[in-house]
């Protein structure tokens, strides 16, 4: 027995003697008192009982160590992994020497966490809120004299590294461990980290984590409470019930453990080196592992389930034929195979109903007929860019689904335009290159504006596809965008930026009669560029607009050339200098208009700029009416001012010296838009469907200008479809041609108001007043007269319906019958073939034989059957006592009676 310990001061008890001679403690290591060990113990509970005012338990991820097999990185990059149930333990088995050897376990769980994961992982979030409330509880300690200041606070484990930005692309799906053989998706792409496939911190805040604590996307998810908007890396689930029976066999045989304790799916996930096994070769004739069955799966090559027990059989199979009876591999795979047979029939017995996706959507694996064209997966496509309704977004289908109202849907991946991305301002491109992104995005079916095509830089210069008109926009791709480090990694594999629908189906192309050299040019955003820049300056970013939407513009840096990125190519020789053009006269009478009461009428100006920031442009039809600035500028920065969304400053041109009075601007020629260069188009859509203005000059040859000269653009319009865009009731509010198309203006309307005199009030004419007042009541008018007309569409709605009901079943009940036909002509003229081929020339009468011998057969059987029957109604009749007055009763027969 060990005699009682006096102590001394909080934390520190002496070692007064023991009664054993075989242990002596060593002063090295004070003795813990019971108050200090009760004391782990409430903190411990403590921590683990805490819930926030939202429900939610920071310490529930940090029950165990992190699962080896999930996250086999995790172990690399921290060397000394800890969970509270290693606490648990050493309080268990009192392995604590001192206090503070236990604060340190506390301090090592949050440093573990902060290590490898990202700031705003849920994981690091919760062990700072371990971390505080540690602190707290060890505070009280202090104060009850438990143990010393000195104890109680926390130690430094050292400087945690330094934060590396994530790929969205990169992001692990976090639904099951059958996603995690994505290894041809975007290994080949990570050029900027020295070519090797590294898995990056801070994977646990988006995937791990997610799985190990249960925590729901979006609605019910820590990580939104944080601010934090989840960006989709990869398309969503949408899986068929077949499709899903499969994932649900597979994830069922990764479990099973032989008696040595080993994961019996193990042995047969890879197949052999054939280096190092050549022999296995040469046995199986039909090698396959679960590598090769679940990149089938992905790929939707299976057709049922049985095509995949298929599959299943035969590797299994393989390694019994290899394996002796005895090995460990053939007892597992003899168990697996039976097992993988037991789950599929589970499968197959349950409803299709038990595999309804997230959200209730409803696979569409033969895709989508909308508008008489039928969109499926891998299709290339514009969508409506609610930013800039001239730029459609460029996107592949990855996904097509209806959802529960019977909505139809497109999951597409982005490509942005070079001006919608953030680049070194060294980087050019090709005319029309767009560059893949991570963005994942839903569509309405309804979105889709027409098709287009993208085609791999190596094939871009070879031909074009084969089938695709004339009119559609085919785009080159060489580059994937990372937004979050703002990189152009270049792409090696074309396969894996593609659905895994269609990574092994090829195109037909048009070839050219020889390569074309396409000449990359300089960034669109180059005007952007300030003249300051330095390369220490930091990256700008994008600026956003609609939500479901790319960005408005990019944005430009003058930082050093990536390692991956090409050196700009040789500048083009300045062309020789041009002869100025002749100046332009000046108008003689210039009284009214210099006065300094002049009033610009601007109502057209704010009507124009509501329409803009109504679609998220940032930048109005209507030209600026202040004084033009002149700008020094390069050649190469002017040329893109037209191109770009951000708000650029035009460089205007004037001919000769004008003065910056309102006059000049309005008869000179200040507000005419620049000459587009030759090479301009190439960072816009095609002009001859999206970005086409149709011009009109407005008015005369003015007093005072020259009327050789070519006078400027002043009224244009947009395209049929981008007109089209625009709501039906925005439209209504501005000036339209005859088509219907939206004017815009690049100059004041010349029939401006004359000068206000000095001292005269302001406010509307009486015409103006009463044509407002008309314009409102037909406006109220308009609106009843379309209410009526919408109630009597849905009536005729309705009657079209139930007609077109009506005809789909005659045509139905006309198809069953041509069926009918044709099968009995099928069968008729198999008949004949097969006679032909049994009786030579002899067939005919064969056949007419065998017709007849056929025919009385039936005849027989038919009047054997009629015979039957009749004997059988007077065998029921005979048998049948009837009741009615017609039936025999006992006093016809009995006298008695």
């Amino acid at each position: 027995m060990a005699t009682p310990v006096e102590e001394t001061g909080p934390g520190t008890p002496v070692i007064e003697s023991t009664e054993s001679d075989a242990v002596q403690v060593k002063a090295e290591y004070p003795l813990m008192s019971d108050d200090q060990w009760r004391a782990m113990r409430t903190v411990i509970e403590f921590v683990v009982n805490f819930k926030d005012s939202d429900g939610h338990d920071p310490s529930k991820i940090f029950h165990k160590k992190v699962n080896k097999r999930s996250l086999p990185d995790y172990y690399e990059v921290i060397k000394e992994p800890i969970a509270l149930s290693t606490l648990k333990a050493k309080l268990l088995n009192r392995e604590y020497k001192d206090f503070a050897e236990y604060v340190r376990d506390w301090a090592l769980i949050v440093h573990n966490a902060q290590t490898y994961n990202r700031p705003d992982a849920g994981a690091y979030v919760d062990a700072l809120a371990i971390k505080g409330l540690v602190e707290a509880e060890l505070k009280k300690l202090v104060d009850k004299n438990i143990i010393t200041p000195e104890i109680a606070s926390w130690p430094d484990l050292g400087e945690l590294p330094p934060v590396e930005a994530i790929p969205v692309e990169e992001e692990e799906d976090d639904e099951d461990d059958d996603d995690e053989d994505d290894e041809d998706d975007d290994v080949e792409d990570s050029e900027d980290d020295g070519g090797k496939r590294k898995r990056k911190r801070g994977r646990r805040s988006s995937a791990a984590i997610t799985k190990r604590e249960g925590i729901k996307d979006e609605g019910g998810q820590k990580v939104s409470d944080l601010g934090l908007k989840k960006k989709r890396g990869r398309p969503p689930k949408v899986d068929t019930p077949m499709e899903a029976r499969i994932k649900n066999v597979l994830k069922a045989i990764r479990k099973p453990k032989n008696e040595n304790g080993q994961i019996m799916i193990h042995h047969f996930e890879k197949l052999p080196d054939k280096a190092t096994m050549p022999e296995y070769y040469t046995e199986i004739k039909e090698p396959i592992a679960i590598e090769l069955i679940k990149r089938k799966q992905k790929r939707k090559k299976y057709q049922s389930v049985d095509h995949f027990l298929r599959d299943i059989d035969t590797m299994f199979n393989n390694a019994k034929s290899y394996n002796q009876d005895e090995s460990q591999i053939y007892k597992d795979a003899l168990y697996l195979q039976s097992e993988a047979h037991k789950y599929a029939e589970e499968q197959k017995k349950r409803p299709d109903s038990d595999f309804v996706m997230e959200e209730g959507r409803i696979p569409l694996p033969n895709g989508i007929l909308h508008n008489n064209e039928l969109w499926q997966v891998g299709d290339w496509v514009h969508l409506q860019n609610a930013n800039d309704v001239t730029k459609p977004i460029v996107a592949q289908i990855y996904r097509t689904w209806q959802d529960t109202e019977g909505q139809k849907w497109i999951n597409a991946c982005w490509y942005y335009r070079p001006e919608q991305t953030v680049h070194q301002y060294e980087k050019h491109f090709f005319p029309v290159e767009v560059v893949k992104t991570g963005q994942y995005r839903d569509h309405h079916i309804d979105e889709i504006i027409d098709r287009c095509f993208v085609m791999f830089f190596t094939r871009y210069s070879r031909g074009r596809p084969k089938g695709i008109p004339a009119d559609r926009e085919v785009y080159v791709c060489e580059a994937r965008y990372n937004e979050e480090k703002h990189k152009l990694n270049k792409i090696k594999t074309w396969a894996s930026c593609l659905p895994d629908e269609v990574r092994e189906k090829d195109y037909e192309m048009d070839l050219f009669d020889s390569l074309r050299k396409v000449k990359k040019v300089p960034s669109p955003l180059l005007h952007m560029l300030k003249e300051d820049a330095k390369e220490t300056d930091e990256i700008p970013k994008p600026r956003w607009g609609a939500e479901n939407a790319p960005p408005i513009v990019g944005g430009i840096y003058k930082g050093p050339r990536d390692e991956n990125q090409s050196p700009p190519p040789e500048p083009t020789p300045t062309p020789p200098p041009q002869p100025p053009p002749a100046p332009v006269r000046q108008i003689s009478n210039m009284s009214n208009h210099n006065d300094s009461s002049y009033r610009r009428n601007s109502d057209l100006n704010i009507a124009m700029e509501d329409a803009g920031r109504a679609f998220g442009s940032t930048s109005t039809p209507v030209a600026n009416n202040h004084a033009p600035i002149s700008y020094n500028q390069s050649q190469s920065t002017q040329q893109y001012h037209q191109q770009s969304v951000s708000p650029a400053p035009i460089q205007y041109h004037q001919h000769g010296q004008q003065s910056a009075s309102y006059t000049s601007q309005h008869h000179g020629s200040a507000f005419a838009p620049p000459q587009t260069p030759s090479h301009l188009g190439h960072y816009t859509t095609p002009q001859d469907r999206y970005g086409q203005q149709n011009v009109s000059n407005r008015g005369q040859n003015l007093p005072g200008t020259n009327p050789v000269a070519q006078r400027p653009v002043e009224v244009y319009n947009l395209s049929d479809s981008a007109n089209a865009a625009i709501p039906d009731d925005i439209r209504e509010q501005f000036q339209r041609d005859e088509q219907g198309h939206v004017l815009f203006f690049t100059t004041p309307p010349l029939d401006v108001l004359p000068p206000i005199k000095k001292g005269e009030a302001l406010g509307h004419t009486v015409k103006y007043i009463a044509a407002k007042l008309r314009r409102n009541h037909e406006m109220k008018m308009k609106r009843k007269a379309e209410e009526a007309e919408r109630e009597l569409d849905e009536v005729e709605c309705k009657k079209r319906k139930l007609q077109e009901g009506v005809r789909i079943a005659e045509d139905l009940e006309s198809l069953e019958t041509k069926a009918l036909k044709a099968f009995i002509r099928q069968m008729d003229e198999g008949t004949d073939l097969i006679y032909k081929r049994d009786y030579g020339n002899r067939w005919q009468e064969v056949k007419m034989f065998d017709t007849q011998r056929l025919k009385k057969a039936q005849e027989e059987t038919q009047e054997l059957k009629l015979l039957l029957e009749e004997n059988e109604r007077k065998r029921a009749q005979a048998e049948t006592v009837s009741l009615s007055s017609n039936g025999p009763f006992l006093d016809d027969i009995d006298p008695r009676y």
